[in-house]
């Protein structure tokens, strides 16, 4: 039996990244609660086949999904419609690229990334470009100026607040 396995050894991040996605995901549940909807932390996988034919797996800082019976095993094979990752010096560029890609073609609904060192979200919304190619637009940046607009496009009815999703003082 061949499982193919490899090793990795990397890096822990930093705690306030764990703190941010602890933050929200401590805001959002009790909201979710008497729905069919349920958030995550960055302990879910998700498998998925590329447009290409592979499977790719990836583990989200957070999610929202609402399809939680679709599981094979410790995974979901569903696309969420909600995927944050909070940026650290080792994987912007995958998030911001191969993520970001890849949640695009699953037509992940909206993906936020956010820099808890600039204390800054971006807001990307999935819409379709001329040839009805999925693509993510740029919604909004929030940051300390305009904090009282941050909010879920796609789940309006959840409140989240801005001060509280960046509560990383010790």
């Amino acid at each position: 039996m061949d499982l193919n396995l490899q090793i990795t050894d990397m890096a822990g991040a930093y705690i306030e990244h764990s703190m941010v996605i602890t933050n929200f995901c401590t805001m959002i549940a009790p909201q979710l609660k008497n729905s069919m909807c349920r958030v995550f932390p960055d302990n879910v996988q998700y498998k998925w086949q590329t447009k290409d034919g592979r499977e790719k797996a990836v583990i989200p800082d957070s999610t929202i999904n609402c399809q939680i019976r679709s599981r094979r095993g410790n995974s979901f094979v569903n696309a969420p419609q909600f995927v944050m990752e909070v940026l650290s010096d080792s994987t912007e560029k995958f998030d911001r690229g191969e993520k970001m890609e890849l949640y695009m073609e699953q037509e992940i609904n909206e993906y936020w990334i956010v820099d808890w060192v600039k204390r800054q979200v971006e807001i990307y919304i999935l819409d379709y470009d001329e040839h009805e190619e999925p693509k993510y637009y740029l919604w909004k940046t929030i940051t300390e100026e305009n904090k009282n607009e941050l909010k879920l496009v796609h789940f309006p009815h959840i409140a989240i607040d801005f001060d509280e999703l960046f509560s990383i003082e010790w």
